[in-house]
């Protein structure tokens, strides 16, 4: 295959990649991000501390972290025939992406949360602070560095998802790679998307350590 016929497919599976990623990490952010905060405040010392509902919540988060994702994939299926009306496609693909990213950010966020210095938290709390004022002025003010590069690794997360994805119905670099590479046993064709995949990754990286970089150093000096 020449380049001027790689270049259309791959543009279009680039292009579909990062619709089901930015799409995906959008619906993780929102799902996640309540439920790591969840996990810190319910936890034992927490501000809500209720063991039993952490411990709800944390079986959940494994559960969901330890089922490898092709087989979540095919799993949700029908789930997500029901939400968007199909299982292939870019779109399609957003549900059973966002659902396995969103316990794996979920502990990301947990872990970011727990970096805070307790202090803070008891400082606010003396001066009448409530939970959710305790929440916006310090547990995400304070961790803001260690949540992007949260996000950062759970992009990078969905890039492998988004590829994966792309073999069983999904379009993207993964389809690409599958139907005009392995199939047709087109190796140039399979590296050139090996080598696109490694650039998005690659720019993923380098944007997300920059704004964690500046985010850290706008913070020793605040």
């Amino acid at each position: 295959m020449t380049w001027e016929e790689m270049r259309p497919l791959l543009e279009q599976g680039t292009v579909d990649t990062l619709y089901m990623v930015l799409w995906a990490t959008v619906v993780t952010i929102v799902g996640g991000l309540p439920l790591g905060i969840l996990l810190v405040l319910t936890d034992k010392g927490g501000l809500l501390q209720n063991r039993p509902v952490n411990k709800v919540v944390g079986a959940i988060v494994n559960i969901g972290r330890s089922l490898p994702f092709i087989i979540l994939l095919i799993a949700l299926i029908p789930f997500t025939t029901f939400v968007v009306g199909t299982f292939i496609g870019p779109t399609a693909m957003i549900v059973p992406l966002a659902i396995g990213a969103i316990p794996f950010f979920a502990r990301l966020v947990e872990t970011a949360i727990r970096e805070v210095d307790h202090g803070l938290v008891e400082a606010v709390q003396s001066m009448g602070g409530s939970i959710p004022t305790i929440v916006r002025k310090v547990l995400l003010p304070q961790s803001l560095p260690s949540l992007v590069s949260a996000v950062t690794t759970t992009v990078i997360v969905l890039i492998g998802y988004s590829a994966m994805a792309g073999a069983v119905g999904g379009e993207g670099l993964g389809s690409k790679a599958v139907t005009y590479g392995y199939q047709r046993f087109d190796t140039t064709f399979m590296l050139v998307t090996v080598v696109v995949l490694v650039a998005i990754v690659t720019i993923v990286q380098l944007v997300g350590d920059a704004a964690v970089r500046l985010l850290a150093r706008r913070g020793r000096t605040a």
